[in-house]
Protein backbone atom coordinates (compact mmCIF):
# COMPACT_ATOMS: atom_id res chain seq x y z
CA UNK A 1 0.00 0.00 0.00
CA UNK A 2 1.32 3.44 -0.91
CA UNK A 3 0.24 6.55 1.00
CA UNK A 4 0.42 10.13 -0.11
CA UNK A 5 3.07 11.97 1.92
CA UNK A 6 2.15 14.60 4.48
CA UNK A 7 4.00 17.20 2.43
CA UNK A 8 2.49 15.96 -0.79
CA UNK A 9 -1.24 15.64 -0.26
CA UNK A 10 -1.67 13.00 2.45
CA UNK A 11 -5.12 13.60 3.95
CA UNK A 12 -5.04 14.00 7.73
CA UNK A 13 -7.93 14.50 10.16
CA UNK A 14 -7.62 15.65 13.77
CA UNK A 15 -9.85 14.77 16.69
CA UNK A 16 -10.02 16.18 20.23
CA UNK A 17 -12.27 15.42 23.20
CA UNK A 18 -14.07 18.77 23.40
CA UNK A 19 -13.24 22.38 22.67
CA UNK A 20 -14.91 24.60 25.24
CA UNK A 21 -11.79 25.60 27.19
CA UNK A 22 -8.11 26.38 26.73
CA UNK A 23 -5.61 24.30 28.67
CA UNK A 24 -2.51 22.25 28.06
CA UNK A 25 -4.29 19.69 25.85
CA UNK A 26 -5.64 22.47 23.64
CA UNK A 27 -2.15 23.94 23.28
CA UNK A 28 -1.01 20.57 21.92
CA UNK A 29 -3.94 20.54 19.49
CA UNK A 30 -2.94 24.03 18.33
CA UNK A 31 0.41 22.66 17.19
CA UNK A 32 -1.17 19.66 15.44
CA UNK A 33 -3.48 22.14 13.71
CA UNK A 34 -0.49 24.21 12.65
CA UNK A 35 1.27 21.08 11.34
CA UNK A 36 -1.80 20.08 9.31
CA UNK A 37 -3.54 23.33 8.30
CA UNK A 38 -6.08 21.63 6.03
CA UNK A 39 -7.07 18.93 8.51
CA UNK A 40 -10.63 19.12 9.86
CA UNK A 41 -11.14 18.78 13.61
CA UNK A 42 -13.70 16.29 14.91
CA UNK A 43 -14.79 17.03 18.48
CA UNK A 44 -17.74 16.42 20.80
CA UNK A 45 -18.49 20.11 21.22
CA UNK A 46 -17.00 23.44 20.22
CA UNK A 47 -17.21 26.98 21.60
CA UNK A 48 -15.37 29.45 19.40
CA UNK A 49 -15.58 32.23 21.98
CA UNK A 50 -14.14 30.20 24.87
CA UNK A 51 -11.30 28.95 22.68
CA UNK A 52 -10.62 32.52 21.45
CA UNK A 53 -11.07 31.45 17.82
CA UNK A 54 -7.73 29.61 17.87
CA UNK A 55 -9.07 26.66 15.90
CA UNK A 56 -11.27 28.53 13.43
CA UNK A 57 -8.70 29.46 10.83
CA UNK A 58 -6.44 27.13 8.90
CA UNK A 59 -3.22 28.74 10.05
CA UNK A 60 -2.33 29.40 13.66
CA UNK A 61 0.49 31.91 13.70
CA UNK A 62 1.54 32.92 17.20
CA UNK A 63 3.66 35.97 17.93
CA UNK A 64 7.37 35.99 17.26
CA UNK A 65 9.78 37.69 19.57
CA UNK A 66 10.13 41.28 18.44
CA UNK A 67 11.13 44.61 19.97
CA UNK A 68 7.53 45.76 20.39
CA UNK A 69 6.31 42.25 21.38
CA UNK A 70 3.25 42.63 19.17
CA UNK A 71 0.90 39.65 18.93
CA UNK A 72 0.43 38.26 15.44
CA UNK A 73 -3.10 36.84 15.33
CA UNK A 74 -4.47 34.21 12.96
CA UNK A 75 -3.83 35.51 9.48
CA UNK A 76 -5.62 33.08 7.21
CA UNK A 77 -9.01 34.06 5.87
CA UNK A 78 -10.11 30.50 5.09
CA UNK A 79 -11.96 28.60 7.80
CA UNK A 80 -11.01 25.22 9.17
CA UNK A 81 -13.78 22.63 9.13
CA UNK A 82 -14.87 21.65 12.65
CA UNK A 83 -17.28 18.72 12.96
CA UNK A 84 -19.14 18.28 16.25
CA UNK A 85 -21.45 15.69 17.83
CA UNK A 86 -25.13 15.62 18.81
CA UNK A 87 -24.11 16.95 22.25
CA UNK A 88 -22.95 20.27 20.84
CA UNK A 89 -25.37 22.86 22.22
CA UNK A 90 -24.95 25.87 24.56
CA UNK A 91 -26.17 24.10 27.70
CA UNK A 92 -23.79 21.16 27.31
CA UNK A 93 -20.87 23.45 26.49
CA UNK A 94 -21.38 25.21 29.85
CA UNK A 95 -21.98 22.00 31.83
CA UNK A 96 -20.03 19.38 29.90
CA UNK A 97 -18.99 17.33 32.95
CA UNK A 98 -22.65 16.42 33.55
CA UNK A 99 -22.63 14.68 30.17
CA UNK A 100 -19.52 12.54 30.57
CA UNK A 101 -21.64 9.32 30.49
CA UNK A 102 -22.85 10.24 26.98
CA UNK A 103 -19.48 11.24 25.58
CA UNK A 104 -18.37 7.75 24.47
CA UNK A 105 -21.61 7.50 22.47
CA UNK A 106 -21.19 11.03 21.09
CA UNK A 107 -17.68 10.25 19.90
CA UNK A 108 -18.84 6.93 18.46
CA UNK A 109 -21.45 8.75 16.37
CA UNK A 110 -18.70 10.85 14.78
CA UNK A 111 -17.07 8.98 11.90
CA UNK A 112 -14.06 9.93 9.83
CA UNK A 113 -14.54 8.93 6.21
CA UNK A 114 -12.32 6.68 4.07
CA UNK A 115 -10.91 9.67 2.18
CA UNK A 116 -8.50 10.30 5.10
CA UNK A 117 -5.17 8.45 5.19
CA UNK A 118 -4.24 9.30 8.76
CA UNK A 119 -6.01 10.39 11.96
CA UNK A 120 -4.32 12.10 14.90
CA UNK A 121 -6.35 12.13 18.11
CA UNK A 122 -5.57 14.40 21.04
CA UNK A 123 -7.16 12.49 23.87
CA UNK A 124 -7.68 12.68 27.63
CA UNK A 125 -10.38 10.07 27.31
CA UNK A 126 -12.78 10.22 24.39
CA UNK A 127 -11.15 11.35 21.13
CA UNK A 128 -9.27 8.09 20.59
CA UNK A 129 -12.64 6.32 20.38
CA UNK A 130 -13.74 7.95 17.13
CA UNK A 131 -14.80 5.62 14.31
CA UNK A 132 -12.45 5.45 11.36
CA UNK A 133 -12.19 3.42 8.18
CA UNK A 134 -10.29 0.12 8.50
CA UNK A 135 -7.64 1.34 6.04
CA UNK A 136 -7.08 4.64 7.87
CA UNK A 137 -4.12 4.80 10.24
CA UNK A 138 -4.45 6.29 13.72
CA UNK A 139 -1.94 8.00 16.01
CA UNK A 140 -3.31 8.76 19.50
CA UNK A 141 -1.58 11.40 21.60
CA UNK A 142 -2.61 10.48 25.15
CA UNK A 143 -2.72 13.28 27.71
CA UNK A 144 -4.05 10.77 30.25
CA UNK A 145 -6.19 7.64 30.37
CA UNK A 146 -9.79 8.58 31.19
CA UNK A 147 -9.34 9.88 34.74
CA UNK A 148 -12.82 9.33 36.15
CA UNK A 149 -12.78 5.68 35.09
CA UNK A 150 -9.42 4.67 36.50
CA UNK A 151 -8.72 6.93 39.49
CA UNK A 152 -11.29 7.77 42.15
CA UNK A 153 -9.13 10.64 43.41
CA UNK A 154 -10.31 12.66 40.39
CA UNK A 155 -13.99 12.31 41.36
CA UNK A 156 -15.05 15.65 42.93
CA UNK A 157 -15.07 15.54 46.76
CA UNK A 158 -18.71 16.71 46.91
CA UNK A 159 -19.64 13.22 45.68
CA UNK A 160 -20.29 11.42 48.96
CA UNK A 161 -19.92 7.67 49.48
CA UNK A 162 -23.53 7.02 48.45
CA UNK A 163 -23.10 8.92 45.18
CA UNK A 164 -19.84 7.10 44.44
CA UNK A 165 -21.60 3.80 45.03
CA UNK A 166 -24.47 4.90 42.77
CA UNK A 167 -22.03 5.73 39.98
CA UNK A 168 -19.98 2.52 40.26
CA UNK A 169 -21.78 0.82 37.29
CA UNK A 170 -21.12 3.94 35.19
CA UNK A 171 -17.44 4.00 36.16
CA UNK A 172 -17.20 0.29 35.34
CA UNK A 173 -18.71 0.99 31.91
CA UNK A 174 -16.35 3.92 31.26
CA UNK A 175 -13.34 1.82 32.28
CA UNK A 176 -14.32 -1.04 29.93
CA UNK A 177 -14.99 1.39 27.09
CA UNK A 178 -11.70 3.26 27.62
CA UNK A 179 -9.72 0.01 27.72
CA UNK A 180 -11.40 -1.26 24.56
CA UNK A 181 -10.89 1.87 22.44
CA UNK A 182 -7.27 2.23 23.65
CA UNK A 183 -6.49 -1.01 21.79
CA UNK A 184 -7.48 0.49 18.43
CA UNK A 185 -4.92 3.23 17.61
CA UNK A 186 -1.86 2.06 15.67
CA UNK A 187 0.47 4.33 17.66
CA UNK A 188 0.15 5.53 21.24
CA UNK A 189 2.14 8.58 22.31
CA UNK A 190 2.26 9.61 25.97
CA UNK A 191 2.82 13.20 27.04
CA UNK A 192 5.21 12.12 29.84
CA UNK A 193 6.89 9.07 31.32
CA UNK A 194 4.36 9.37 34.15
CA UNK A 195 1.48 8.86 31.68
CA UNK A 196 3.40 6.21 29.73
CA UNK A 197 3.51 4.11 32.91
CA UNK A 198 -0.25 4.55 33.35
CA UNK A 199 -0.85 3.47 29.74
CA UNK A 200 1.13 0.32 30.44
CA UNK A 201 -0.72 -0.30 33.71
CA UNK A 202 -4.27 0.36 32.45
CA UNK A 203 -4.10 -0.60 28.76
CA UNK A 204 -1.19 -3.06 28.79
CA UNK A 205 0.29 -1.23 25.80
CA UNK A 206 3.64 0.37 25.20
CA UNK A 207 3.81 4.04 24.26
CA UNK A 208 6.34 6.56 23.06
CA UNK A 209 6.97 9.64 25.20
CA UNK A 210 6.86 13.00 23.40
CA UNK A 211 6.62 16.00 25.70
CA UNK A 212 3.98 18.64 24.89
CA UNK A 213 5.27 21.62 22.93
CA UNK A 214 6.27 24.97 24.37
CA UNK A 215 6.60 27.71 21.76
CA UNK A 216 9.90 29.31 22.74
CA UNK A 217 9.20 32.22 20.38
CA UNK A 218 6.20 33.04 22.58
CA UNK A 219 7.50 32.07 26.04
CA UNK A 220 10.99 33.42 26.76
CA UNK A 221 12.83 35.34 29.53
CA UNK A 222 12.56 39.14 29.74
CA UNK A 223 15.33 41.13 28.12
CA UNK A 224 15.54 43.32 31.23
CA UNK A 225 15.22 41.48 34.54
CA UNK A 226 13.02 43.40 37.04
CA UNK A 227 15.03 44.58 40.06
CA UNK A 228 12.43 43.27 42.47
CA UNK A 229 9.62 40.83 41.75
CA UNK A 230 6.58 41.29 43.96
CA UNK A 231 4.34 38.26 43.52
CA UNK A 232 4.11 34.50 43.25
CA UNK A 233 1.90 32.96 40.56
CA UNK A 234 -0.50 30.03 40.17
CA UNK A 235 -2.19 29.21 36.83
CA UNK A 236 -4.80 26.67 35.84
CA UNK A 237 -8.46 25.59 35.74
CA UNK A 238 -10.25 25.65 39.08
CA UNK A 239 -10.71 21.91 39.61
CA UNK A 240 -10.37 20.19 42.97
CA UNK A 241 -7.27 18.16 42.07
CA UNK A 242 -5.40 21.34 41.05
CA UNK A 243 -5.18 22.20 44.78
CA UNK A 244 -5.88 25.93 44.58
CA UNK A 245 -7.59 25.71 47.99
CA UNK A 246 -4.32 24.35 49.35
CA UNK A 247 -2.42 27.31 47.84
CA UNK A 248 -4.85 29.82 49.35
CA UNK A 249 -4.54 28.30 52.84
CA UNK A 250 -0.76 28.56 52.68
CA UNK A 251 -0.62 32.11 51.29
CA UNK A 252 -3.21 33.35 53.77
CA UNK A 253 -0.87 32.13 56.50
CA UNK A 254 2.36 33.44 54.94
CA UNK A 255 0.89 36.79 53.83
CA UNK A 256 2.92 36.72 50.60
CA UNK A 257 1.45 38.27 47.45
CA UNK A 258 0.15 35.71 44.93
CA UNK A 259 -1.72 36.14 41.65
CA UNK A 260 -4.02 33.27 40.70
CA UNK A 261 -4.98 32.99 37.01
CA UNK A 262 -7.89 30.81 36.05
CA UNK A 263 -11.58 29.93 35.99
CA UNK A 264 -13.59 26.78 36.55
CA UNK A 265 -16.28 24.94 38.51
CA UNK A 266 -14.51 25.46 41.87
CA UNK A 267 -14.22 29.23 41.39
CA UNK A 268 -16.87 30.38 43.86
CA UNK A 269 -15.57 28.14 46.65
CA UNK A 270 -11.94 29.09 46.07
CA UNK A 271 -12.65 32.82 45.97
CA UNK A 272 -14.68 32.55 49.17
CA UNK A 273 -11.64 30.98 50.87
CA UNK A 274 -9.59 34.03 49.90
CA UNK A 275 -12.03 36.62 51.24
CA UNK A 276 -10.33 39.15 53.51
CA UNK A 277 -6.85 38.29 52.23
CA UNK A 278 -5.60 41.33 50.24
CA UNK A 279 -2.40 39.49 49.33
CA UNK A 280 -4.37 37.02 47.16
CA UNK A 281 -5.29 38.43 43.75
CA UNK A 282 -7.44 36.71 41.10
CA UNK A 283 -7.08 37.19 37.35
CA UNK A 284 -10.04 35.40 35.75
CA UNK A 285 -9.01 35.35 32.12
CA UNK A 286 -5.84 35.98 30.16
CA UNK A 287 -6.60 37.35 26.70
CA UNK A 288 -3.30 36.64 24.97
CA UNK A 289 -0.02 34.77 25.19
CA UNK A 290 1.73 38.14 25.57
CA UNK A 291 -0.25 38.82 28.77
CA UNK A 292 0.46 35.31 30.10
CA UNK A 293 4.15 35.64 29.23
CA UNK A 294 4.30 38.94 31.11
CA UNK A 295 2.75 37.30 34.19
CA UNK A 296 5.28 34.48 34.08
CA UNK A 297 8.27 36.78 33.50
CA UNK A 298 7.46 39.05 36.44
CA UNK A 299 6.63 36.36 38.99
CA UNK A 300 9.04 35.35 41.74
CA UNK A 301 8.03 31.72 41.18
CA UNK A 302 5.17 29.60 39.88
CA UNK A 303 3.49 27.57 42.64
CA UNK A 304 2.55 24.12 41.34
CA UNK A 305 1.22 21.86 44.14
CA UNK A 306 -0.86 19.39 42.10
CA UNK A 307 -0.18 16.06 40.42
CA UNK A 308 -0.34 16.71 36.68
CA UNK A 309 -0.08 14.38 33.71
CA UNK A 310 2.67 16.67 32.39
CA UNK A 311 2.24 20.27 33.51
CA UNK A 312 2.58 22.59 30.51
CA UNK A 313 2.11 25.62 32.76
CA UNK A 314 5.29 24.69 34.65
CA UNK A 315 7.23 24.21 31.39
CA UNK A 316 6.02 27.59 30.09
CA UNK A 317 7.07 29.32 33.31
CA UNK A 318 10.53 27.80 33.08
CA UNK A 319 10.78 28.88 29.42
CA UNK A 320 10.13 32.43 30.69
CA UNK A 321 13.02 32.12 33.13
CA UNK A 322 10.75 31.79 36.16
CA UNK A 323 11.48 29.09 38.76
CA UNK A 324 8.80 26.63 39.87
CA UNK A 325 7.91 25.41 43.37
CA UNK A 326 6.33 22.01 42.67
CA UNK A 327 5.10 18.89 44.37
CA UNK A 328 7.56 16.11 43.57
CA UNK A 329 5.12 13.86 41.70
CA UNK A 330 3.61 13.33 38.25
CA UNK A 331 4.90 15.30 35.31
CA UNK A 332 6.56 17.93 37.51
CA UNK A 333 9.36 15.45 38.27
CA UNK A 334 10.23 15.52 34.55
CA UNK A 335 10.14 19.32 34.29
CA UNK A 336 11.64 20.82 37.45
CA UNK A 337 15.25 20.26 38.50
CA UNK A 338 17.75 21.96 40.80
CA UNK A 339 18.47 24.61 38.13
CA UNK A 340 14.82 25.54 37.58
CA UNK A 341 13.07 25.32 40.94
CA UNK A 342 12.29 23.54 44.17
CA UNK A 343 10.44 20.24 44.69
CA UNK A 344 8.65 19.52 47.96
CA UNK A 345 8.10 15.88 48.99
CA UNK A 346 4.57 15.74 50.44
CA UNK A 347 1.31 17.36 49.35
CA UNK A 348 0.67 18.98 52.73
CA UNK A 349 0.48 22.53 54.00
CA UNK A 350 3.58 22.01 56.13
CA UNK A 351 5.73 20.86 53.22
CA UNK A 352 4.49 23.51 50.78
CA UNK A 353 5.38 26.20 53.33
CA UNK A 354 8.77 24.56 53.77
CA UNK A 355 9.24 24.46 49.97
CA UNK A 356 8.39 28.16 49.65
CA UNK A 357 10.79 29.09 52.45
CA UNK A 358 13.56 26.97 50.88
CA UNK A 359 12.96 28.76 47.59
CA UNK A 360 13.11 32.20 49.21
CA UNK A 361 16.39 31.27 50.92
CA UNK A 362 18.07 30.57 47.57
CA UNK A 363 15.94 32.81 45.33
CA UNK A 364 18.86 34.97 44.24
CA UNK A 365 20.72 31.90 42.96
CA UNK A 366 18.15 31.26 40.22
CA UNK A 367 19.20 32.86 36.94
CA UNK A 368 16.51 33.35 34.25
CA UNK A 369 18.79 32.42 31.36
CA UNK A 370 19.83 29.15 33.06
CA UNK A 371 16.23 28.34 33.99
CA UNK A 372 15.05 28.99 30.42
CA UNK A 373 17.74 26.67 29.05
CA UNK A 374 16.03 23.78 30.88
CA UNK A 375 12.92 24.29 28.70
CA UNK A 376 14.64 23.69 25.37
CA UNK A 377 13.81 19.98 25.40
CA UNK A 378 10.12 20.96 25.43
CA UNK A 379 10.36 23.20 22.36
CA UNK A 380 7.69 23.16 19.66
CA UNK A 381 10.39 22.33 17.10
CA UNK A 382 11.38 19.21 19.05
CA UNK A 383 7.74 18.17 19.31
CA UNK A 384 7.10 18.49 15.57
CA UNK A 385 10.34 16.70 14.72
CA UNK A 386 9.53 13.80 17.08
CA UNK A 387 5.97 13.39 15.78
CA UNK A 388 7.13 13.39 12.16
CA UNK A 389 9.91 10.91 12.99
CA UNK A 390 7.41 8.54 14.66
CA UNK A 391 5.02 8.67 11.70
CA UNK A 392 7.85 8.05 9.24
CA UNK A 393 9.11 5.06 11.27
CA UNK A 394 5.58 3.66 11.48
CA UNK A 395 5.24 3.73 7.69
CA UNK A 396 8.64 2.11 7.31
CA UNK A 397 7.95 -0.64 9.88
CA UNK A 398 4.61 -1.43 8.23
CA UNK A 399 6.23 -1.68 4.82
CA UNK A 400 4.29 1.37 3.67
CA UNK A 401 5.55 4.33 1.69
CA UNK A 402 4.69 7.90 2.56
CA UNK A 403 6.46 9.48 -0.36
Amino acid sequence: MRLRSISNGMKVALTHDYLNQLGGAERVLEVFAEMYPDAPIYTILYDERLTLGKFSNKFINESKKSPNESEQKNTASSKRKIITSFLDNPFVRKNHRLFIPLMPLAMRFLKIGPEYDFVISSSAGFAKGIRINKNTHHLAYIHTPLRYAWEESYIPPEFNSFMKLFFKPLLWYLKRWDYKVAKKPDILIANSSFISSKIKQYYNRDSIVVYPPVDLSVFYPPEIIPEKKEYFLAVGRFLHYKKFDFVIEVFRELGLHIKIVGQGPEEARIKKMAEGAPNIEFIPFVESNAELRNLYQNARALVFPQIEDFGLVAAEAIACGTPVIAYNAGGAKEIVNAHSGTLFPQQTKKFLIKGINEFIAKELNFKPEIIAEQARKFSKENFIEEIEKIIKKYFSDMGLSNS
